[in-house]
């Protein structure tokens, strides 16, 4: 039987730290969600820029320092261009967020579900349960995805030689579609499902077994009478976050090099661009060190996204608990 929450309380009983989908009120959770996660989204949004631009740069900017890169950025393009792509980005996030909480949270409770009875450690079923909800979830939200990060990455690297300039996002779609058809916004759309897929389940499963395993640690059971502190909450979800973001962000950094640079640069001179292209490019410019340009912006960026992202995450679902 679910647990209350307790609001005349500063403890939260270890059965509040995993709320299920069906205890949620979907439309606070959704209308909080959109709030939340495009404050963090926008805190994150220049670290991003700098990493794409790593990325996708030739010559000089290729072998800058992130934080060169970041003020080359600011010299250049002012305040503006550190948040280039942000508005679509924020905007066109919103139908495919809906669409990636509802599926992820529907199929970690039913994978949950489906395992109760099986004689599996309690980290080994959490870390299964949301690894098989973040690949879902990333298969569900693909298709809406993969047009939007074209678009926003290619409003980031303007300026840079050799990529194209347009007059916001529409003039962007316009210019992709009338060059390379529906296809255009769809590049890199097979490489981002068969790595971004495995990289979620990575992400969510990491996530649910080492909040688990530290749970544990700290002596809070699933029977356990004893109640965590709010910062406790925190910091055991901001750590598990943390160590999810990093660990991802070392396996998938060489393909999301691959996945970029395939996205946005429109003439290899010999053809259409295509990943097996992309990849004799990169390792002519730079060999194997090239599949990790950009590490150091996408090492952070993944860290402090997955601590800011989870614990958002959490506290979406606890501001979103329905109230008998």
């Amino acid at each position: 039987m679910a647990v209350k929450a307790e609001s005349s309380t500063s403890d939260l009983a270890l059965s509040e730290v995993n709320i299920n989908w069906d205890r949620l009120d979907k439309t606070k959770f959704h209308v909080i969600g959109a709030i939340l996660f495009t404050a963090q989204m926008g805190s994150l949004h220049p670290i991003a820029v700098v990493k794409t631009r790593m990325q996708v740069a030739d010559g000089t900017l290729a072998h800058m320092h992130g934080f060169s890169v970041f003020k080359n950025i600011m010299r250049n393009d002012g305040f503006r261009g550190i948040f280039r792509g942000f508005g679509t980005s924020a905007v066109g996030s919103l139908p495919g967020r809906v669409l990636a909480l509802t599926s992820l949270e529907m199929s970690k409770e039913m994978v949950l579900r489906h395992t109760e009875d099986l004689n599996m450690p309690g980290a080994t079923r959490v870390g299964l349960a949301n690894g098989v909800a973040g690949m879902a979830s990333n298969v569900v939200s693909c298709a809406y995805y993969v047009p939007l990060d074209v678009i926003c990455q290619r409003l980031m690297v303007q300026g840079l030689p050799g990529m194209g300039n347009y007059d916001g996002p529409f003039n962007a779609i316009r210019g992709v579609l009338k060059t390379e058809g529906l296809r255009g916004l769809y590049r890199g759309f097979g490489l981002t499902l068969l790595t971004q897929s495995p990289a979620n389940a990575l992400w969510w499963g990491v996530y649910g077994s080492a909040q688990h395993l530290i749970w544990s640690t700290l002596g809070y059971g699933d029977d356990s009478e004893k109640k965590p502190s709010h910062c406790e909450l925190v910091a055991v979800q901001a750590t598990a976050g943390t160590a999810a973001g990093a660990c991802s962000s070392v396996i998938t950094t060489p393909i999301d090099t691959i996945k970029t640079r395939l996205q946005v640069m429109d003439n290899y001179g010999v053809g259409r661009p295509s990943v097996r292209k992309t990849v004799c490019l990169l390792l002519e410019e730079d060999g194997w060190a090239g599949f990790y340009r950009g590490f150091g912006p996408r090492f952070l960026n993944m860290s402090l996204w997955g601590t800011s992202m989870i614990v958002t995450y959490e506290l979406i679902k606890r501001l979103s608990l329905k109230r008998d």
